[in-house]
């Protein structure tokens, strides 16, 4: 049976009042979406650090849960981030999802003068910290030997609401990553492959149909080696192109990722991507469900344009 609806949309910006800010949120909340994710960076422009703001926006609400979209793992020891996340989850009484990567924009190593390992390694030391953050939720003290991360006897406290732990998501393109989400991970996240800086507007080529279906398929393959069962994970994307002709108001939204992709075939083909009526687009993610089992949908851009169609399909 296939997993009921789940989306997310982008944590509001800070471009006014924090007055503002929290009303956004609790209106992000009524109409209806599951969650509100947040990313990490340091450069670019970006300027909010993840966990504070998932507290502030826990405490604006009620329902709603937060995600980091994803949290870069060199940028936070896994013993500090497990203390955070499972104080967020008390403090919220249980709306807490963890989305972690391996990190990819190199602005954000040079800026705070990190070394950029090459993908293999960081790859490596985030399976690490996940086992870490897994096992310091667990009800016994956890100790941990691994090439990045040692850990003597340490008791993960405070003991989470979620058991057996808030669900994780492991984000990214590559083969590597994937095989570690269908390991480790209980939400999938289906991404483009991510090199250095290369957010050069072409992420749609790497988001086709047969492209998502191979994603997935890595995924799955390693969760049945691991002895898990797929179909009792989530797989997640994000909406990276968006126009709901029918919304009074809305706008065609287009991620930075994705502006250079204008070929009609292209988007036409890409589960990345959500253009028509309403009542089309609930059809559209209906079948990407059925084919590709992508049940999570991170609505980039305008979350109110596309409230109807979360209004039609959140928790069926």
């Amino acid at each position: 049976m296939a997993n009921a609806f789940r989306f997310s949309t982008n944590m509001p910006a800070l471009t006014g009042p924090m007055s503002q800010w929290r009303d956004q949120l609790r209106r992000i909340e009524d109409l209806g979406y599951w969650s509100v994710a947040v990313s990490d960076h340091f450069t670019a422009g970006w300027k909010m650090e993840p966990l504070v703001a998932m507290t502030a926006a826990l405490e604006a609400t009620t329902t709603l849960r937060v995600m980091p979209l994803v949290l870069g793992n060199d940028y936070r020891h896994p013993v500090l981030l497990h203390k955070s996340l499972a104080t967020l989850d008390v403090l919220s009484e249980g709306r807490v999802e963890i989305g972690l990567g391996a990190g990819w924009m190199e602005s954000d190593y040079l800026a705070a003068n990190m070394p950029y390992d090459p993908a293999p390694v960081r790859i490596e030391r985030l399976g690490e910290s996940v086992e870490v953050i897994k096992g310091l939720f667990n009800p016994e003290p956890f100790s941990y030997v691994g090439k990045h991360y040692q850990i003597t006897e340490l008791d993960g406290l405070p003991k989470p609401v979620q058991q057996p732990h808030p669900q994780i998501l492991i984000g990214g393109g590559s083969r590597r990553v994937l095989e570690l989400a269908g390991r480790s991970a209980d939400i999938i996240g289906i991404n483009p492959v991510m090199r250095r800086d290369r957010a050069d507007g072409l992420a749609l080529l790497d988001l086709t149909s047969d492209g998502v279906a191979k994603k997935v398929a890595i995924a799955r393959t390693a969760a049945l080696a691991a002895g898990r069962d797929p179909d009792t994970l989530r797989y997640h994307t994000s909406i990276r192109s968006m126009d709901i002709t029918d919304v009074p108001d809305s706008r065609r939204w287009v991620s930075s990722m994705a502006t250079d992709v204008t070929d009609p075939a292209v988007l036409a083909d890409s589960p990345a991507v959500l253009h028509g009526t309403v009542a089309s687009c609930v059809e559209q993610l209906r079948r990407r469900r059925d084919e590709f089992g992508l049940d999570y949908f991170h609505m980039g851009g305008d979350p109110v344009a596309a409230a109807p169609i979360v209004a039609r399909l959140a928790g069926s």
